[in-house]
């Protein structure tokens, strides 16, 4: 990674900026100006998110922003409502107050007589998603965004709902927006009333897990803010980044597909990470690929940028299953549209234990998986580390229904999304089918390429699902994620599929069984032929940053992860311990620059038992330090998913020191009924 120090314009520092709402709330902003901004005004890009520009994300700001500013734009990270130094309360994700709090900041940011009028947006994750929702409300000064790991649909595409299934990741993410939104705010910056705002948070804080599982389907409250409600409300252009090792990649051709402005789209092997540093690599000079963007909308320069192929993805090749990969094997290729006209359905015939090129007289065979499938799976989304990846999936697939193709005589290259069409039936009124297709090496090795789920109940349709009439046979159509990816001579595809994928979902409420029809079932592959021109594309520049802060490491816990399987009682129990954010294994570190010591861990534990649903339990454990001087806050954080198969509860405790005193605590515990889950 090269670190760049000097650049065309020097660079000033605004520690923090009180951005006023028009309601009187004021939002904190650390900014980054060309020195000479004031006598030459430059354009400004936003970054909006709750992630506490003053210290969890100080460590990768800095870099990212220093780095645009020097060559010309005014940056902006800003603190969400409630989070961070702002004031207000952080209510839940993406609400109508968030998005007219950025439409406010973009109104104030023309005003600025270092801004030209001319505004950009760029955010991963939660910043990606409100870019693409400010978008779609059309303020008249944002000419373009970039957004990254993000999605246009928040119910079948976010971290609470997979395939209209439960995810895991809903309590594990809510835990973690919970511990977020009630970390007290700096005294350096907010003044003597601390307190009273530390305390008005957490008294007011959500349980957010509680909130999204209280809409279990696809309702009014996920239509919010999911554009593909309306791809047609965005008139800026857009660039839509992402890594096929992310949870959020499946947006991506959507957006493609869906926006009718100027748009473009980059896919890499990456993860849930900026692709100048993200693994798996390659990756990329980013900064140099973004600034062509803005050069281009902001500046009005001609980057070429608008002349190369619409999508741009990394076709992956086979590589041993790992539970990291430091790098992904592979090439670029580009298509000029998206859908592309040259995309070539490649179609399997589910036979019985085998994919056919022709289907075989009709049979049956059926599945009852145990409830431990799926801890092979790696994470929803990950951010590189180590355990995050899939690893060797031949466990998963022997409890699995498993179909696999004659070694291939020829090299098959794909893009897009597997379909399979399913011809089945269950034993129960709620069943829930998983679908994986994996490369299989010589040696046998399984690799996962893709993989999708679906609730049977919403089999036809996200928002009224339908309890299933046990036995009855229907048919079904299983979307598995997007991917580009080359299967080699010699190699099998395979097709598995199960009833269970713990701990990604939540379980059926009780056991189920299904019967599968083959000979009618089917796989479709989008295979993609030779495209010539993807040797000329343009290389990608090196990966190169502005510097970082400096960070000192004081106490280190190691990335921990751990299978305990009591074979006398069925029960497994999968167990997570990390540091999580941008201060690597640190468990505490102080950062320099403002004298803070900052602490975080999380812990997150499974328990499932072979065929008992009903014993299946999420905990998620965190703690969070701020120290600097006399000033000592702590919060611990615990929450609790258990279920019968008529309703979940879901409990939660928040206890919060100033030095070893409680200063205030929360307490939840809740039932939710299982509607169709």
């Amino acid at each position: 990674m090269k670190i760049v120090h000097d650049f065309p314009r020097e660079v000033r520092v605004i520690e923090n900026v009180w951005i006023p709402m028009s309601d009187g709330i004021r939002l904190a902003a650390r900014v980054w100006l060309p020195t000479d901004a004031e006598h030459s005004p430059v354009p400004a890009i936003l970054e909006y998110m709750p992630y506490r520009k003053r210290d969890f994300t100080r460590l990768r700001d800095e870099p990212l922003h220093r780095y645009f500013a020097g060559h010309g734009y005014a940056c902006i990270r800003l603190d969400l409502r409630g989070s961070g130094d702002s004031d207000g309360l952080l209510l839940d994700e993406y609400l109508q107050q968030e998005l007219d709090d950025a439409v406010d900041a973009i109104d104030w940011l023309v005003a600025q007589p270092w801004c030209n009028g001319e505004v950009g947006m760029m955010g991963i994750s939660w910043g990606g998603f409100n870019a693409l929702q400010v978008a779609a409300m059309r303020p008249a000064p944002l000419k373009a965004i970039i957004t990254m790991c993000s999605t246009d649909d928040r119910y079948s595409d976010d971290v609470h709902y997979q395939g209209g299934c439960l995810l895991n990741e809903n309590l594990g993410w809510g835990s973690v927006l919970l511990s977020c939104a009630t970390t007290p705010p700096d005294p350096d910056i907010v003044g003597g009333d601390w307190h009273a705002k530390w305390r008005h948070r957490i008294d007011n804080a959500p349980f957010y897990p509680l909130v999204w599982m209280r809409h279990p389907h696809r309702d009014e409250y996920w239509k919010h803010g999911s554009i593909c409600e309306d791809f047609d409300a965005i008139a800026c252009p857009v660039y839509a980044v992402g890594g096929w090792a992310d949870g959020y990649v499946d947006a991506i051709p959507r957006l493609m597909a869906g926006l009718k402005v100027p748009r473009k789209a980059l896919i890499g092997p990456w993860s849930h990470a900026f692709p100048h540093a993200a693994l798996p690599g390659p990756a990329i000079g980013f900064f140099q690929e973004a600034l062509r963007w803005w050069d281009h909308w902001l500046k009005g320069i001609d980057s070429g940028l608008m002349d190369e192929p619409m999508l741009r993805v990394w076709m992956e090749e086979y590589v041993p299953p790992a539970p990291m990969h430091a790098e992904r094997p592979g090439r670029w290729v580009a298509e000029e549209t998206w859908p592309s006209g040259r995309l070539q359905p490649h179609t399997f015939y589910l036979n019985v234990l085998s994919l056919g090129e022709r289907p075989d007289s009709e049979d049956r065979m059926r599945i009852a998986s145990p409830q431990t499938t799926g801890l092979a799976a790696g994470d929803w989304y990950g951010f590189g580390a180590e355990g995050e990846s899939p690893t060797d999936q031949r466990e998963d697939d022997g409890k699995s229904l498993v179909f696999d193709s004659d070694p291939l005589t020829e090299r098959l290259e794909i893009l897009g999304a597997p379909i399979a069409s399913l011809e089945l039936a269950a034993d129960r009124t709620v069943a829930y089918v998983i679908v994986r297709l994996n490369d299989v090496a010589p040696d046998g090795a399984s690799d996962r390429v893709s993989y999708g789920i679906l609730n049977l109940t919403q089999r036809d349709s996200r928002e009224h699902p339908e309890p299933l009439e046990p036995g009855h046979r229907y048919r079904v159509t299983v979307k598995l994620n997007d991917i580009a990816y080359a299967f080699a001579p010699g190699h099998t595809i395979r097709l598995a599929i199960s009833t269970s994928y713990w701990p990604v979902i939540w379980p059926a409420p009780e056991p189920v069984n299904l019967t599968l029809y083959t000979g009618t079932s089917q796989l479709q592959l989008p295979a993609r032929p030779p495209r010539s021109e993807d040797a000329e594309l343009r290389a990608f520049e090196p990966p190169e940053r502005a510097p970082m802060p400096e960070m000192t490491t004081l106490t280190v816990a190691p990335l921990r992860r751990q299978v305990e399987r009591d074979l006398t009682t069925g029960m497994t129990i999968y167990r997570i311990s990390t540091t999580g954010g941008d201060f690597g294994d640190a468990a505490l570190a102080r950062i320099e620059d403002i004298d803070l010591t900052v602490g975080y861990t999380i812990t997150k534990t499974y328990r499932i038992y072979d065929y008992n649903p009903e014993l299946a339990e999420s905990t998620v454990e965190q703690t969070t330090t701020h120290r600097r001087g006399d000033w000592s806050t702590r919060l611990e954080c615990r929450t609790q998913l258990t279920a019968t198969p008529q309703s979940f509860r879901i409990r939660g405790i928040l206890k919060a020191y100033e030095g070893d005193t409680l200063f205030a605590r929360r307490d939840w515990d809740e039932e939710v009924a299982r509607e169709l889950l």
